[in-house]
């Protein structure tokens, strides 16, 4: 949308409401019109739906509705008209009596335009890389040294860009706001700069090391502390670690993402840890004190008489760190059945097996 239209184009009317609408005749009025002439149902209104569309953009704001309304009245009540830029004026000199901003003020909402002043120092980028842990670094935390190769200041101009003994100077063009006016037709346009690009500064005798960016690549090694607990995936934000900022802007952040590796006994679950223990048939039978690993150590599991294969058994307090206590020990116990007998053994359970009752499945035709 371009100032003449905001100036010039009657929304009220492409709406069909009075001046005086209240905001929900406006929605009414809009939400009709756009049904009626959306381009699925309504091919050939196509156009006049983005007219209907654009007015209702303006008057459903209540602060694009009060600026457009400003600026109708002052042009209807024998304010300078849009003329194809003939004589050249400067709309900011229409509201300079107002002791606003001018015409950047009233219609920088609504076009999105500059304000005219020099663009703020960029923040630096973030940056992110993956450490691998092993299961118990992860669960009881570590640090970790990480070595990554990012933009720096330069070395030679520490980030200036200027070769040394020397500095940069204040553009003349722009006089160091990194914008200039542009008049175009009866307004004037703020634009970058083609002379700083924008900063505001004129490097005559640019570093020979970065060549007057500032910056140079550089390698360089950063301790982490991993925090226990840390889960697979999971990713640690460090403030300031990233890429340097342009002069005057902070750093970066450093995203540092976890890859934590498999354990051959235990894995996790949450913020609990399962095992599984293997026991006998006595053991599962008869009921047994079992032992069981933890990862700072080992417990005794009282294993109840009769309990079946898969039975999962908790151990409290023995699982993952966290900050709200820690989780538990999920132990799920598996009946061994081996797979070779001695004479012994084998009598034993001949013996067992002539005085117990026999347990069969029940098989339904």
């Amino acid at each position: 949308m371009s100032a003449r239209d905001f100036v010039e184009k009657d929304y009220y009317a492409a709406l069909g409401v009075p001046k005086d609408a209240s905001a929900g005749d406006i929605k009414k009025a809009y939400r009709k019109l756009a049904t009626d002439l959306h381009p699925d149902r309504n091919p050939s209104g196509e156009e006049r739906f983005k007219e209907v569309s654009e007015a209702y953009d303006v008057l459903s704001d209540a602060a694009k509705r009060k600026e457009y309304d400003e600026a109708r009245e002052l042009f209807s009540s024998g304010g300078p008209r849009f003329a194809g830029g003939q004589g050249g004026f400067d709309v900011n000199d229409l509201f300079g009596r107002s002791g606003g901003g001018g015409f950047s003020d009233l219609f920088g909402g609504v076009f999105g335009g500059q304000r005219g002043r020099r663009q703020p120092p960029r923040k630096g980028a973030d940056l992110e890389t993956t450490t691998r842990l092993s299961f118990l670094d992860a669960l009881h935390g570590t640090t970790v040294s990480l070595r990554l190769t990012t933009e720096g200041a330069c070395d030679t101009c520490h980030g200036s860009g200027a070769a040394p003994g020397t500095q940069p100077r204040t553009c003349p063009v722009c006089n160091g706001q990194g914008l200039v006016n542009r008049n175009q037709g009866a307004f004037a346009f703020a634009e970058p700069c083609t002379n700083c690009r924008g900063t505001g500064q004129v490097i005559e005798t640019p570093c020979p090391t970065c060549h007057g960016t500032g910056a140079q690549t550089k390698d360089r090694t950063i301790t982490v502390r991993i925090p226990a607990g840390v889960a697979d995936g999971q990713r640690i934000r460090l403030a300031g670690k990233g890429s340097p900022g342009s002069p005057g802007a902070p750093a970066g952040d450093l995203y540092v993402r976890v890859a934590v590796l498999p354990h051959p006994v235990f894995a996790r679950k949450g913020n609990h840890l399962t095992v599984t223990v293997p026991i006998s048939f006595p053991e599962a039978a008869l009921g047994a004190a079992v032992p069981v690993p933890t990862v700072d150590g080992s417990v005794t599991l009282k294993v109840p008489a009769g309990t079946a294969s898969g039975k999962t058994f908790r151990v409290k307090g023995k699982g993952v760190p966290a900050t709200k206590g820690p989780g538990d020990l999920l132990v799920t116990v598996e009946v061994k059945v081996p797979t070779q007998l001695t004479d012994a053994e084998r009598e034993a359970l001949e013996a067992y097996a002539a005085v117990a009752t026999p347990v069969r499945e029940e098989v339904r035709s």
